[in-house]
């Protein structure tokens, strides 16, 4: 499971549609809704958040939205809440982390996006706000 903490617009077709299932999976996982992924890294900054259905709702509407900007249609009836909450802190480490990370993914698959990843300053999800600091303690690297 990876939800990105950088913008969707830098990821490909593949990574958009595997973080909006993940994203979908994440938020079964906190509703209690799974058995699977309940210790899942990925999971602890939104389970910090006060309102963490909330927070991955509105994650998934933002994939939504770029999805909708590409002429994908995402069924947005499967967020269970949807609207703007508190910002998730984000390291500047996590950021410079996933984007070495996607990089290297598109230069096998989709090395045409990687100049949108090398644009500057780097675009971050909406759900979240920069701060500094190294990679984030839940990352597997």
């Amino acid at each position: 499971m990876r939800l990105w903490s950088l913008h969707p617009s830098y990821l490909d077709r593949q990574w958009l549609l595997a973080v909006w299932r993940e994203g979908l999976l994440a938020q079964k996982v906190l509703q209690n809704r799974t058995k699977g992924y309940k210790n899942h890294p990925q999971l602890i900054r939104f389970r910090a958040h006060p309102n963490p259905i909330g927070a991955i709702g509105y994650y998934l509407s933002e994939i939504v939205t770029e999805a909708t900007k590409r002429w994908y249609v995402f069924d947005a009836s499967k967020i269970e809440k949807c609207y703007p909450v508190q910002d998730i802190a984000v390291t500047t480490g996590q950021i410079s982390y996933e984007k070495s990370h996607l990089r290297r993914k598109l230069l096998v698959r989709n090395p045409e996006r990687i100049p949108l990843l090398e644009s500057s300053p780097i675009r971050l999800h909406p759900s979240f706000s920069l701060i500094e600091g190294e990679i984030e303690d839940w990352e597997i690297v």
